[in-house]
């Protein structure tokens, strides 16, 4: 996740300055705040999305060689990589319990694998 996140955040920069242009240098004026928070919502989806729908692995994923997929190993959807997406920031505002689920989990899912029936797998 950490290696994710890394990535991410670089882009949200990229994106960030993006929207430089088009209001003087700010990137989230307060009228605008709404909007700015939807937009980088909507870039950490589509970042997880595309790899996930695209053969499963973030570049985090691939240097641990693990993939997400569904549970009869398919690549997952764009509608099951949304349910992901949405339930897994819902485990991180749940303090991280989502996450946590894992340890006490007979097949080691977390919230967010069980309600988007998708799940983690170590490449063959």
């Amino acid at each position: 996740m950490l290696y994710d996140f890394l990535l991410l955040i670089a882009l949200l920069f990229v994106a960030t300055a993006l929207l430089l242009p088009f209001d003087s240098g700010a990137a989230a004026t307060s009228s605008y705040l709404w909007f700015y928070r939807f937009y980088l919502f909507a870039i950490s989806f589509f970042f997880y999305g595309w790899f996930w729908t695209h053969g499963g692995q973030t570049l985090g994923l691939r240097a641990w060689k693990i993939k997400v997929l569904t549970l009869d190993k398919q690549v997952i959807s764009w509608p099951q990589a949304g349910l992901r997406f949405a339930f897994a920031v819902l485990s991180w505002l749940a303090l991280g319990c989502g996450f946590l689920w894992m340890l006490i989990d007979k097949k080691k899912h977390c919230w967010h694998d069980h309600l988007s029936k998708t799940a983690i797998f170590f490449e063959d």
